[in-house]
């Protein structure tokens, strides 16, 4: 039985210039993970990750504790996020004010609605359909599937919220815009797993979080 090991990236640079890179803070969710999936006793045997900045840190960070190259990682294009400033941008032609910006609370709840009417084909003219989307992301997963068959141990998948949360929407049957809800629960550097093979899959765990071993470790808990 094949094993997908799906890990989002850490924290990245939500409210910047540019989004795609890790904070400080992701540096050390990355290098604090792989050091917790080290003690486990984790050891993949296929590396992908996604092609954007984000993921390579992830990875980056990762990498020493769990003795991997990762100049050796598959870098597949489905495993990337969606455009959400593309996205929101579709729907919103003049732009979000600076306050729907900036907090939080009001940008994720936006984005929710966005992505619900994107999966319902009610977004003009978007970046990327959500039947493209899917379709990339399946490919992706087919192709981790392709290499663990092949593989003595796990395959390790560095990818972002979207991406994840379609693949375990999938895995569960569930409808669409599931996606969106398990995606904005998923925290920064957090583990979900599927098993199976090519024509069944299964949810084995979701959103875990191995860095955070003490309750001094609560400042690591981020979501964008």
């Amino acid at each position: 039985m094949s094993e997908l090991v799906l890990v989002r990236h850490g924290q990245a640079s939500f409210g910047q210039a540019d989004y795609d890179r890790l904070s400080p803070l992701g540096h050390e969710q990355a290098s604090r993970l792989g050091e917790a999936l080290a003690a486990q006793g984790f050891a993949p045997d296929r590396v992908f990750r996604g092609a954007q900045r984000r993921h390579r840190e992830t990875l980056d960070g990762m990498a020493p504790a769990l003795g991997l190259d990762p100049q050796h990682a598959v870098v597949h294009e489905g495993l990337n996020e969606f455009d959400a400033s593309a996205l929101l941008a579709a729907r919103f032609p003049g732009g979000l004010s600076e306050e729907e910006r900036r907090d939080r609370r009001t940008y994720f709840r936006i984005l929710r609605e966005t992505v619900i009417a994107w999966q319902k084909d009610e977004v003009d003219s978007p970046p990327e359909s959500f039947s493209a989307f899917t379709a990339r992301v399946l490919a992706a997963r087919d192709a981790m599937l392709a290499a663990s068959e092949a593989a003595d141990g796990p395959v390790l998948a560095v990818s972002s919220g979207g991406a994840i949360s379609r693949l375990l929407a999938d895995a569960l049957r569930a409808p669409a815009e599931q996606m969106i809800l398990l995606q904005l629960q998923m925290k920064n550097c957090a583990v979900s797993r599927l098993v199976g093979g090519p024509d069944a899959r299964y949810l084995h765990a979701f959103n875990e979080t191995p860095h955070m071993r003490e309750r001094a470790d609560a400042r690591l808990l981020t979501y964008a």
